[in-house]
């Protein structure tokens, strides 16, 4: 069996796993033995799990709510605890067994264990303050990515707690964004452009691609593979968008589309359970400002419409996924 090892230095090879290649233990003659493999042999680390978490979101003004769900068992969402403060716009990353939230209107960064309800605890602090900022993981190193009027990118070993560091920069103030990742790459999108950066060097985002509507403020979510945006503000319209669409994270390119939400909404929250495909989408606004507690999902690896799920357990838009065990 082969496993994938990311951020590894082993006999001089940095990053493995990490570039299309990985290593492979083998035990032979009474000799532990490394190998490189290719990339599509090796068995993923994942950074998922079987319970989303829905954090926080704005009824009329923010709060600081957490809900939880089983992602592979439809049903309505339970109260897991609370944010350190109110927030409608926080973001999510994960190692499957801790939480890191940040996002908020300053620049604070809190935690949770995801097996276990309660508050959230602090963690630390971003670089800077800045809010609907976009989020992804590889399992090991959290990013914050870009926010209102930054595009700044900071990262974060999500098992130890402290401050985050400066990773390098979007191309453009990215506000409202979401992320998504296979581990290597990070892909970020916001206002209808993609850009992505390898998780493991630090240095600025490149360009990947684009949504098919320029103005759109979609979240996200993936399976590792692909990942999906959903939702935002089409730009000028007379509704929101219920757009659902996909990329292949490993290689650049336009969004293709994927499905349709239940209705135009923006401000949605997602999550996914990784292998076991997944993706569930959470809470919005539509175009007359009502906001709304309905949970769909998809299997990420299809293209299809959502289908029904649930409810949260109290209506919102901003209410940001992850997942864990």
């Amino acid at each position: 069996m082969s496993r994938k090892i990311s951020h590894s230095i082993i006999n001089g090879r940095t990053g493995a796993g990490t570039g299309g290649q990985g290593l492979k233990v083998e035990w032979a003659d009474g000799e532990l033995h490394w190998l490189d493999v290719d990339e599509s042999s090796l068995i993923p680390v994942y950074w998922y799990g079987g319970r989303g978490i829905f954090l926080g979101r704005n009824p009329s003004s923010a709060n600081d709510t957490i809900d939880y769900i089983t992602i592979a068992s439809t049903g309505n969402a339970i109260d897991f605890g609370d944010q350190s403060t109110a927030s409608e716009a926080t973001r999510g990353v994960t190692n499957s067994t801790r939480g890191v939230i940040s996002g908020y209107s300053d620049n604070r960064i809190d935690y949770i264990t995801i097996s276990t309800t309660g508050n959230a605890t602090d963690f630390g602090d971003t670089t800077a303050s800045r809010s609907n900022c976009g989020s992804l993981s590889d399992g090991t190193t959290g990013l914050f990515c870009g926010g209102v009027s930054s595009n700044v990118i900071d990262y974060i070993t999500i098992s130890t707690t402290g401050n985050a560091t400066d990773f390098g920069d979007m191309s453009t103030a990215a506000a409202y964004s979401s992320g998504g990742s296979n581990g290597a790459r990070g892909v970020v999108a916001s206002v209808g452009d993609m850009e992505y950066i390898t998780i493991a060097s630090t240095g600025n985002a490149s360009d990947f691609g684009d949504l098919s509507v320029d103005t759109r403020t979609p979240n996200g979510t993936d399976n590792a593979t692909r990942a999906i945006f959903i939702g935002g503000y089409d730009g000028g319209g007379s509704e929101y968008s219920n757009v659902i669409e996909y990329i292949t994270i490993s290689s650049t390119g336009n969004a293709s589309d994927f499905g349709n939400l239940w209705t135009g909404l923006n401000g949605v929250g997602a999550a996914s359970n990784g292998t076991g495909d997944r993706g569930v989408f959470a809470g919005g606004v539509v175009w007359d400002d009502s906001r709304k507690n309905e949970i769909s999902y998809v299997t990420i690896s299809s293209t299809s419409d959502s289908t029904d799920f649930g409810d949260l357990t109290t209506n919102g838009m901003g209410a940001n996924g992850m997942s864990g065990d």
